[in-house]
């Protein structure tokens, strides 16, 4: 059967008035912000105190984006007759994002917590040579960084906790036990009590004569 001339006209008119009696959902940015997940994946941001320049995550990086450079320096020693140590200072931490392809591993394999994920996502240039941010703007981008959500009260604890936990009872029970055999059995307190302490007598006055005092 051969289709009705403009049936598919009418078809497509009827999708367009369908579409315009329903409310529009376009949100109109920049005026109006989305709101993002809490872990959105928008920028990483640094945390610059808590770096020890262990180039870890430069090293795990697939994209090789993350240039760090250092350099060292010695520590006098904390109390008289100890040694010098030497420790490394961050000259520079940059990201080049126009490499990086926000996989995370960065931020896992950090054993200090230096880096975090930020929401920001409003970083477009229009030289691809400026989307290389050095470590000013990646601490900037720190202070967007969301706080951790409140954990759960119904939850498990962690295990380090329980395990920490056990250990102080085994201890407890075990100095329990130390004391308890170190006491004789059968023995009471040295001390006396309240209850069993005798009140001393007092000294006999000078006798006379006659029996007389």
């Amino acid at each position: 059967m051969s289709p009705v001339p403009g049936s598919g006209l009418a078809k497509g008119l009827a999708v367009t008035l369908r579409t315009m009696t329903k409310k529009t959902v376009t949100e109109q940015y920049p005026e109006h912000q989305p709101e993002l997940p809490p872990r959105t994946r928008g920028v990483i941001g640094l945390f610059e105190e808590n770096c020890t320049v262990c180039m870890l995550c430069a090293r795990e990086c697939p994209d090789w984006c993350i240039y760090i450079d250092s350099h060292k320096e010695t520590v006098p020693p904390a109390a008289p007759g100890g040694r010098e140590r030497s420790r490394n200072v961050l000259d520079r931490f940059a990201i080049d994002f126009s490499l990086c392809m926000y996989c995370g591993i960065c931020i896992e394999v950090c054993p200090f917590d230096a880096l975090f994920w930020s929401p920001e996502f409003e970083y477009a240039e229009t030289d691809i040579h400026e989307l290389t941010h050095e470590r000013d703007k990646l601490r900037e981008w720190m202070w967007t960084v969301p706080a951790p959500p409140a954990l759960d009260p119904d939850a498990e604890d962690p295990k380090e906790l329980a395990a920490a936990r056990k250990t102080a009872e085994k201890l407890a029970a075990a100095e329990a036990a130390e004391a308890a055999a170190s006491q004789p059995s059968g023995s009471t307190s040295s001390e006396p009590t309240a209850a069993t302490a005798t009140t001393p007598e007092p000294p006999a006055g000078p006798e006379t004569k006659g029996g007389e005092s």
